[in-house]
């Protein structure tokens, strides 16, 4: 198997690359760290003995960067050439859903404060945690990743990796009782290498290669594009998209929400699943936080008797609009002629507006992330 450099260096001469500074100094820590991992004494070995005492954990890593850097094909080198047996990869967010339901059936078990055992659980399961997209949105996950992660790096030796479209300093920014995560974010200044990857060119809008991210009317032709889209913002090979991944989110309240299609930040779903369904703003919030790129399929022409689909649908925008994700869509017409009369089309014309400037150079370009200016 190539060494994490090795493999990279063989993808730029493929012409599967294009040499990036940037890149190339993420991939060269994370060839290092691989390296650390792999020399790591397992437990019970003979080194691990003489020592009489666990060794040293490996320091861990935290990439953070805008949208498009490669952060997410660096992981994948990474992961898929580093050599240890007790590794897992998962979305962040799927990992706290899993830890607050382990929380649940420790506490069920009435038998002391739960966390001890669930880190000591995962710990046993792996000793490379590798995440992809760290962001902290509510203060169920805020309140408990201090003792969590305390736990999993400084007691039991686990290495943490993970992506981020934001520096630490700026997790749950903002968010309530924050004062209880500030531990978090020492905690990973002190036990991880932090390692910006801001370079000038963002991938993934490349790969939209000047494509529109609209397409009408709806019919086989359209659907083909936003498909071929789809694959290559997230290198998954056509020829296996019966097995795209699926996901399920979080949304504020305690619900979760299916996504479809999910995979690497983008998310397919149906005009039907997101508005013809009993759906509120904490869902959309949900989608916006969690995805830099969302899909939508089948949007139909807008009248008064789809009032409420209409309804459910501008407040969707305004979501993807204030947290900058970019927009791909099927629909039945252009976003000017999508309700074109009838009682409600004049409210519409503020969500005309954002869905043309979702089609623009500078919003396509912009990082996801709230817009601080949204709703000023």
């Amino acid at each position: 198997m190539s060494s994490v450099l090795a493999r990279y260096e063989e993808m730029l001469a493929a012409g599967e690359l294009r040499a990036d500074p940037d890149q190339r100094a993420t991939i060269v820590r994370l060839d290092a760290l691989a390296q650390a991992l792999e020399e790591r004494p397992s437990k019970g070995s003979v080194l691990w003995r003489m020592l009489r005492k666990a060794p040293a954990p490996v320091r861990g890593l935290y990439m953070w960067g805008g949208v498009g850097r490669g952060k997410s094909m660096m992981m994948d080198l990474f992961f898929d050439c580093v050599r240890v047996d007790s590794k897992r990869r998962v979305h962040f967010h799927e990992f706290m859903l899993e830890v607050h339901d382990r929380l649940r059936v420790e506490r069920a078990k009435e038998k002391g404060d739960p966390i001890p055992p669930v880190v000591e659980a995962i710990a046993a399961e792996a000793k490379l945690l590798a995440f992809d997209e760290m962001v902290v949105n509510n203060m169920a996950d805020a309140a408990i990743l201090s003792r969590l992660f305390t736990g999993l790096i400084v007691d039991a030796g686990v290495t943490v990796v993970t992506t981020s479209n934001r520096p630490p300093v700026d997790l749950y920014k903002d968010g309530l009782n924050r004062q209880l995560f500030l531990p978090f974010i020492d905690l990973i200044q002190e036990r991880l290498d932090i390692l910006p990857l801001n370079g000038p060119t963002d991938y993934r809008l490349e790969r939209l290669g000047g494509f529109p991210v609209w397409y009408a009317p709806i019919g086989p032709e359209s659907t083909r594009a936003v498909s071929d889209a789809f694959f290559r913002l997230t290198d998954y090979p056509p020829e296996d998209k019966a097995h795209v991944p699926t996901a399920d989110i979080a949304v504020h309240g305690g619900r979760t929400l299916h996504v479809p299609k999910s995979l690497k930040g983008v998310a397919v779903f149906s005009f039907k699943r997101l508005c013809a369904e009993a759906r509120g703003a904490a869902d959309y919030l949900a989608i916006a936080r969690n995805y830099h790129t969302v899909i939508i399929v089948g949007i139909p022409l807008m009248t008064p008797e789809n009032r409420n689909e209409a309804a459910r649908f501008k407040v969707l925008i305004d979501a993807l609009y204030e947290h900058k994700v970019k927009l791909l869509a099927t629909a039945a017409a252009e976003p000017d002629s999508l309700y074109p009369d009838g009682d409600g089309a004049f409210e519409f014309e503020r969500t005309v507006s954002r869905l043309m400037e979702m089609q623009s150079e500078d919003y396509l370009a912009a990082g996801h992330g709230l817009d601080e200016q949204a709703g000023a």
